[in-house]
């Protein structure tokens, strides 16, 4: 009997991750795509990477400093996982640079150029001098270093330049110094509508104007990354609120953990920066571009050259919502599901615009982990609660990176009058769930949206995520006492066509697999998840390619299951698609005697199972339930954006070889666009058909 806990059947998880960035990377390096393209994939790619040191970085930092010997089942030390993280990252920046080097070289020929002070003629200096005074002077920070001015706490993420200046007065007299250049400072001048300036280059021309009476010897750009994590202690959180908000300063001073310089940084510099911050010299990453990749979103955002871009493609609203439908009636009348940005996120937006307006709606009960800005969906439901109606809002205020944007929309939501709870004390918040109650001829029916992403309009025009609306009583009837569980003193709720994290969706997913595990070569599993981890889940799924099951793994990200080994996972096989949409849901198919597709907010990681409140949607309706598997299967025979995950860890590009090229993302694009234009002129049973047609001519011959 083969041991299926043995470390050598598990990829380690920050080390898949970095292959995941790398995909990205290979994005950016891809020249079949338009230049700026390329580039925005290079600003994902550091955008990322920041991330991942901020957190998952940070996170073995404080292992190792607690003694913590092993994390995870690949049995890796938190010592031996950064010493791996470093070389891997060290040995990328040299691909890295190289490629943004020939996108910018490239760029150039296409009229968009980045240049220093020196490369401009004197017309443009002149202006750059102008701006200098007038733009960066006012708010730069020129910092002393010396006995009576102490080396300052850098921000997370600051960016600036160290300096290292001469006394007029008295050339024997050499001090270093700092000039901090805030976040209010566009990285690049914008000297015209097609060149860009390093901001660095015009500072470091004018450092004799911040520090009068210095001449400048060397210099060097730099920027710090921090510890990002926040740690709330709940149980000692008499005001939620206020502990979030001191949470939030504090993340600008965690510890260091990578501290990015400019190529002209000697090692009198590094040394004399390595002794104020103390950071480990292997998280010191020396660049000969400009620093902060995610800086780049600056010239990708250029509109006079938006033909570099991918074409746009503008979300449809398909039938049944494709023209001044009233939302209630077509739930009455049928359950719809939706495949974003392909088709329009509007109609889950218009729900609840609706649903605010309508006299005969009583209640509005949902969850918010990510609104965004300017959410219209979160002015409707303090509309609505100004209104006069019932609504309760679960704001998820421990939503990395969105605490403080969930903060403001909390305490907005609170003063329109809208109930709003603030968390679940040890768990976050995962679901995406809308339940609205309305009264018809004298009684009481609701209706429900769930999702596999979050409720905002712009993130839903860039991710694929999945929506489901239905009137189904078993549904609401869920919803209603999911939602009497969030704002109740239970932990023990259960649900009867839901499924509800951390109670209920792990064992129903261990139960589903060992179902497909006893139909040996007849069971088929196709999953879709952002992210495997959890190890009972890929016990389980081991166990089933070891009966025979044929198994279809869609991984964007993190994957520690490795296929492809035999006696274990030869039956397994996973790919990961990288594109222009970003791949975010979470659905998943089971042969079983009679076959069934549900969806989810969870990805199959431990976090999101057994420390997070998360839902599972069983998708019964025959409809739903033929798209989500047109779907898996498209996806499944995508040969043009899909990576394949071999068993020692690393991917390789599929090629489409002999056979027919297939794009899903690209296809669905085209499916959308030829059924919103049928659906003007065809009836629905046609675009029923013509979108069956489309689906099966460019998936593969496997049936599922």
């Amino acid at each position: 009997m083969l041991n299926l806990k043995n470390p050598n059947l598990y990829n380690n998880r920050e080390l898949s991750w970095l292959q995941f960035n790398s995909r990205v990377l290979k994005q950016a390096q891809d020249e079949s795509l338009p230049l700026l393209e390329r580039l925005k994939f290079l600003a994902i790619y550091g955008t990322n990477l920041d991330e991942f040191y901020m957190i998952r970085v940070a996170g073995l930092k404080k292992l190792f400093a607690a003694g913590i010997i092993v994390s995870g089942a690949d049995r890796l030390t938190p010592l031996q996982q950064l010493k791996e993280i470093r070389a891997y990252l060290h040995q990328e920046q040299q691909v890295v640079e190289h490629t943004r080097s020939e996108i910018f070289k490239k760029l150039a020929i296409e009229g968009i150029r980045v240049k220093t002070y020196d490369e401009v003629n004197q017309s443009e200096k002149y202006y750059l001098n102008r701006f200098f005074k007038e733009n960066v002077y006012p708010v730069i920070i020129p910092i002393a270093i010396d006995a009576t001015h102490p080396f300052p706490h850098l921000n997370n993420l600051s960016f600036g330049l160290i300096v290292k200046l001469r006394d007029s007065d008295d050339e024997t007299i050499e001090r270093f110094g700092l000039i901090r250049v805030p976040r209010v400072i566009d990285r690049f001048i914008e000297l015209n509508a097609s060149t860009y300036i390093p901001i660095e280059s015009l500072i470091a021309k004018r450092v004799e104007d911040l520090f009068p009476g210095y001449s400048l010897i060397k210099y060097a750009v730099f920027r710090v990354t921090r510890n990002a994590d926040i740690a709330i202690e709940e149980e000692e959180a008499d005001d939620f609120l206020e502990i979030l908000e001191q949470g939030l300063k504090l993340r600008r001073k965690g510890e260091m953990v990578r501290l990015e310089v400019g190529a002209n940084a000697d090692d009198e510099i590094i040394n004399f920066f390595n002794h104020h911050s103390n950071v480990y010299k292997d998280d010191i990453y020396k660049f000969h571009t400009s620093l902060n990749l995610s800086s780049l979103w600056q010239i990708v955002g250029n509109k006079e050259f938006a033909h570099l871009l991918s074409p746009s493609f503008q979300p449809k609203s398909l039938p049944p919502f494709d023209g001044d439908e009233n939302m209630f009636d077509v739930l009455d009348k049928q359950d719809v599901l939706l495949y974003h940005p392909y088709e329009s996120f509007e109609p889950v937006v218009q729900l609840i615009l609706n649903a605010a307006k309508d006299p005969n709606v009583v209640s509005i009960k949902m969850t918010l982990y990510r609104a965004g800005p300017n959410s219209p969906i979160v002015k409707a439901l303090m509309d609505a609660s100004e209104s006069g109606k019932q609504v309760t809002v679960m704001v998820e205020l421990k939503a990395r990176f969105d605490e403080e944007n969930n903060l403001i929309w909390a305490k907005a939501l609170e003063k329109s009058g809208t109930h709003v709870i603030y968390g679940i004390k040890g768990f976050k918040v995962h679901a995406k769930a809308l339940l609205v109650t309305r009264r018809t001829n004298g009684k009481l029916k609701q209706y429900a949206h769930l999702g596999t992403g979050n409720y905002n309009p712009s993130t839903a025009k860039i991710y694929t995520d999945i929506s489901y609306m239905t009137s189904k009583y078993e549904i609401t009837d869920d919803l209603t006492r999911f939602f009497h569980f969030l704002t109740g003193f239970s932990n023990k709720g259960s649900l009867n066509e839901l499924y509800m994290a951390p109670s209920q969706i792990k064992p129903k997913l261990l139960s589903l697999i060992q179902n497909e595990t006893r139909q040996a070569e007849n069971g088929h599993i196709i999953a879709k998840v952002n992210s495997l981890v959890d190890e009972d889940v890929i016990r389980a799924l081991y166990k089933a390619s070891q009966s025979g099951v044929k198994i279809e793994l869609i991984v964007r990200g993190v994957c520690s299951l490795r296929p492809g080994i035999e006696g274990v996972s030869e039956n397994i096989k996973v790919t990961s698609i990288i594109g222009k949409y970003l791949e975010h849901p979470r659905v998943f198919y089971f042969k079983n005697d009679e076959t069934q597709t549900y969806m989810s907010s969870a990805d199959w990681m431990t976090r999101n199972l057994a420390r997070r409140i998360e839902l599972l949607t069983a998708i019964k309706d025959e409809s739903a339930k033929d798209k989500i598997i047109q779907i898996l299967k498209l996806q499944c025979s995508d040969n043009t954006l899909s990576h394949e995950l071999q068993s020692d860890g690393s991917y390789v590009k599929i090629k489409s070889g002999d056979q027919k090229s297939v794009n899903n993302q690209k296809l669905l694009e085209d499916y959308v666009n030829r059924v919103a234009k049928a659906s003007k002129k065809e009836l629905a049973g046609s675009v029923a058909q013509l979108a069956t047609r489309l689906y099966v001519e460019n998936s593969d011959d496997t049936q599922v």
